[in-house]
């Protein structure tokens, strides 16, 4: 339908920001990592070690082929569909949702995952193939809820923001982590942060305050 080749980053901003169910097959892809972590089409590893050396994504060959082992990967078929929805409208039962945060509301899905068992989040960061690869077939082959820094697609194709980050959560977590918000909420765990405010400002003054306020008084501070 958009009759161009595009990157799955660019489907998840479609959805996010414009409410759009967008859906990918193996056509419809025009980011080549994607294409390797997804199985539609398997990178010949001499020439995705090369562009990596190239790309200066790696220093030499070994590096390069670190780099491309690390990458996780679907093995569904190249007649696999990867379909963005969103959350709150989607008539599709979702494997893995992915919420887009900054930090600190980063910080309290954190809270919300951990609430329940304590275990923390196990995640990797490469900064490439992050929201597709490192987040969401990190969490659906783990089963598990995975940290993102988003990556360089996520930014340059999909406008991933400086201050966003993404937490994936598998669907089968996603009550418990809003029952760990909702119960940290409860004892003041909660964003906007609270911040502290009742305390006594330390202002270091030459004068007292009687004669600071004094009409024609000149205040002076210490350095």
């Amino acid at each position: 339908d958009m009759k161009v080749p595009m990157a799955p980053c660019q489907g998840a901003a479609m959805t996010r920001r414009y409410g759009w169910t967008v859906a990918f097959g193996k056509e419809d892809v025009g980011c080549a990592i994607a294409a390797h972590t997804y199985g539609w089409e398997r990178a010949d590893e001499q020439a995705a070690v090369e562009f990596l050396t190239f790309m200066n994504y790696a220093a030499d060959e070994t590096a390069a082929k670190r780099v491309l082992k690390g990458f996780r990967q679907l093995d569904a078929g190249d007649d696999l569909v990867v379909i963005y929805s969103p959350l709150e409208r989607t008539q599709i039962e979702p494997d893995v949702i992915l919420v887009y945060v900054n930090p600190a509301q980063l910080m309290r899905l954190i809270h919300g995952k951990t609430h329940g068992a304590g275990d923390p989040i196990d995640s990797s960061f490469s900064g490439r193939a992050a929201s597709c690869t490192e987040g969401a077939i990190g969490a659906l082959q783990d089963k598990a809820c995975k940290v993102v820094v988003p990556g360089n697609g996520d930014r340059v194709w999909a406008g991933c923001q400086d201050h966003e980050m993404v937490m994936a959560i598998p669907a089968e977590e996603l009550p418990g982590v809003v029952e760990g918000l909702e119960k940290t909420h409860q004892r003041g765990i909660r964003y906007p942060i609270p911040t502290y405010r009742n305390y006594a400002p330390e202002v270091a003054l030459t004068l007292p305050l009687a004669d600071i306020f004094r009409p024609g008084a000149t205040t002076a501070f210490k350095k």
